[in-house]
């Protein structure tokens, strides 16, 4: 699908259930509630699915879009889930229409509006508003500002382009509280969260002198520092402030005896590549899985993969 394709295959339904990824980040709840808000002033009945996993700090952005229990549907979207393995916990179903932006996606929907050149799913939904309502509200724009600005590192992260920066500007001239939104998304931090930080710093490890640097993520370490989940958000970009290194990786160990790793580059190791092997997916310079092992197991088995992408670029 086009954006157009899909304008008007929305303006043509009604009932919307929208979907957001597990351990959802700003990108899909931003976007997700961006959607719904802009279908609601159509005239159409839309709700979030009760994602389990929203974080303290985005509740207050979320809450109002979020599906009562007796809610019903007819039509399912997902906004930034790359394969039906991301859905969230509880959902079950199909999904008439996915809207993404990751290279990988498994084409999982009846529909697939598929825009791999985005820096973020909020590019997409700002383009879809556009059309459906000549521009968005305050409340979406501020929505927007956290769905582009949270996926992108605060605008320094490679896969930003011109169309990141003049979606910005949109989005500033339709009202984002810029300022506000980027002190409380990267610039105010628990104390909890910066003690976990700290130990992330001590313990990093890094292999094949250098290039390749790993953060592990213990759950006895997340014990130690006091962190909630709240707390969590970007601490894969840890990692990749070491100079010098290709590839970093955090391997984040799960009560359930899995590891999440995410994965990071520069331009010259596809990722993505990578945790396919794992069964995940994402971008080329940054991606994710995850492994049916702890951390250090996991990190056993990650190296030779990573070390084989990073000698098959030479």
């Amino acid at each position: 699908m086009t954006i157009s394709d899909a304008a008007r295959w929305l303006a043509g339904n009604d009932r919307y259930l929208i979907l957001t990824h597990t351990r959802p980040d700003g990108d899909t709840l931003g976007s997700a509630s961006a959607l719904c808000s802009a279908l609601r002033r159509m005239g159409k009945s839309a709700a979030l699915f009760k994602n389990t996993e929203i974080t303290g700090k985005f509740i207050p952005f979320v809450s109002p879009f979020l599906a009562p229990g007796d809610y019903t549907y007819d039509r399912v979207i997902s906004v930034d889930i790359a394969s039906s393995g991301l859905f969230p916990v509880g959902f079950e179903g199909k999904v008439e229409l996915a809207i993404d932006h990751h290279p990988s996606n498994s084409g999982f929907a009846e529909n697939t509006l598929l825009e791999v050149e985005r820096a973020a799913c909020g590019e997409i939904i700002l383009e879809l508003i556009n059309l459906l309502h000549g521009g968005p509200t305050k409340e979406e724009a501020d929505l927007l500002y956290i769905a582009v600005s949270t996926d992108t590192g605060c605008f320094q992260y490679a896969n930003v382009t011109e169309n990141t920066f003049l979606a910005a500007a949109e989005l500033a001239r339709a009202g984002a509280d810029t300022a506000g939104l980027s002190r409380l998304f990267f610039r105010t931090f628990s104390r909890a969260r910066l003690a976990l930080e700290g130990a992330v710093y001590s313990g990093l490890r890094t292999f094949r002198k250098g290039r390749i640097v790993v953060n592990i993520v213990t759950l006895d370490m997340v014990r130690r520092a006091g962190v909630t989940e709240n707390d969590m958000d970007d601490i894969a970009a840890l990692a990749g402030k070491l100079e010098g290194h290709q590839v970093s990786v955090t391997i984040r160990e799960n009560d359930n005896g899995t590891s999440r790793v995410s994965l990071r580059s520069g331009a010259t190791v596809n990722v993505s590549d990578i945790a396919r092997n794992f069964g995940g997916g994402g971008h080329a310079m940054a991606a994710g899985c995850t492994v049916k092992a702890g951390p250090e197991e996991t990190l056993r088995l990650l190296l030779p993969v990573i070390e084989g992408a990073m000698d098959g670029e030479k």
